[in-house]
């Protein structure tokens, strides 16, 4: 077990770890048959103190601890989630900053090899299995097949949500009482999400949909509705109709990580609800967004004009 203290006579530390201890005689520890706790036992000469530690927080990197005191009351750490996130003056979880992902889901959200312009990657569908209805599969896998040809995004069509938050451009996020705003690199694109109770508009279908949202809590909670349906959810040809729902979870788990998840629903589409989840992190050693016009460069790069590297300077004076 690594990380335990002893504060001589009455007063330890224990800290789950990769490797069991056993050590000074009056602090014992063990996994259980589960692999699943820690089991720490305290002996200050009078019956023993017994308390269990969960290894929930192990994936986060943040193990759990649990300290025992010369009163013999076992307290359990609080979570790093709640005590070291940052937070705005009304106190809720700051989520401004520049991040991004570090995974492939642009190119496919379930498990994946190689292909034509297709990097391999592991998938983030909870379930591994977008559950389309028959006639979807065999559309999805249409579209797979002329990928090249049929990807709105490679016609530099706006991405739509959730297929933007996972492209591989970084996003900036700007938070006030009322509302969240995400700025895109990626042809400066911008997400308003309202967190005002306003309601959805209707009978407008949007590239990036409606958004709306609300706190549960730490849990930044963002409905989208009111989606065309000329959008993908990835390159490898996954898509909805005009009746996607889509449901997002941000969820700070440390002041450089937001877990993202997102439910989607589409009765013409899928036969049931799914999710993905994934995390993003923070971009420490970008100080601003960058630019990245998609129409623009594939403009120029099929000729249509060249660039002028000083368009928007002011002719120098005489």
């Amino acid at each position: 077990m690594a990380g335990v203290k002893q504060d001589p006579p009455y007063r330890c530390t224990c800290r789950a770890g990769p490797a069991l201890w056993t050590g000074h005689d009056r602090l014992w520890a063990g996994r259980d048959p589960e692999h699943s706790r820690i089991i720490c036992r305290v002996d200050f000469g009078r019956p023993a103190l017994v308390f269990v530690l969960t290894l929930a927080a192990a994936s986060t990197g943040a193990p759990p601890a649990a300290t025992v005191s010369a009163q013999g009351r076992a307290t359990a750490a609080r979570p790093a989630t709640a005590a070291t996130i940052p937070r705005t003056a009304t106190g809720k979880p700051n989520l401004q900053g520049i991040w991004q992902v570090r995974n492939r889901a642009a190119y496919g959200l379930e498990y994946h090899n190689a292909s034509y312009g297709i990097l391999p990657g592991k998938g983030v569908v909870v379930g591994d299995t977008i559950p389309y209805t028959p006639a979807a599969l065999k559309k999805r896998n249409a579209n797979f097949e002329k990928r090249a040809e049929l990807d709105p995004f490679n016609k530099c069509f706006m991405p739509g949500v959730p297929r933007i938050m996972y492209i591989e451009h970084p996003f900036q996020i700007f938070q006030t009482p009322n509302h969240v705003a995400i700025a895109f690199e990626w042809s400066s694109v911008y997400r308003l999400i309202y967190t005002d109770g306003s309601k959805h508009q209707d009978g407008i279908e949007f590239w990036m949909g409606d958004s709306r949202g609300h706190w549960e809590g730490d849990t930044l909670v963002i409905e989208v509705t009111n989606h065309n349906d000329q959008t993908w959810l990835d390159a490898a040809g996954d898509f909805h109709s005009e009746q996607l729902k889509v449901t997002e979870r941000y969820t700070m788990t440390d002041p450089d990580t937001i877990q993202y998840e997102v439910t989607l629903e589409d009765p013409k589409t899928y036969t049931r609800p799914w999710k993905i989840s994934m995390p993003f992190y923070r971009q420490k050693d970008m100080d601003r967004l960058l630019e990245f016009q998609c129409q623009a460069e594939k403009e120029e790069a099929n000729g249509a004009f060249e660039r002028d590297e000083r368009t928007w300077f002011p002719k120098p004076k005489p």
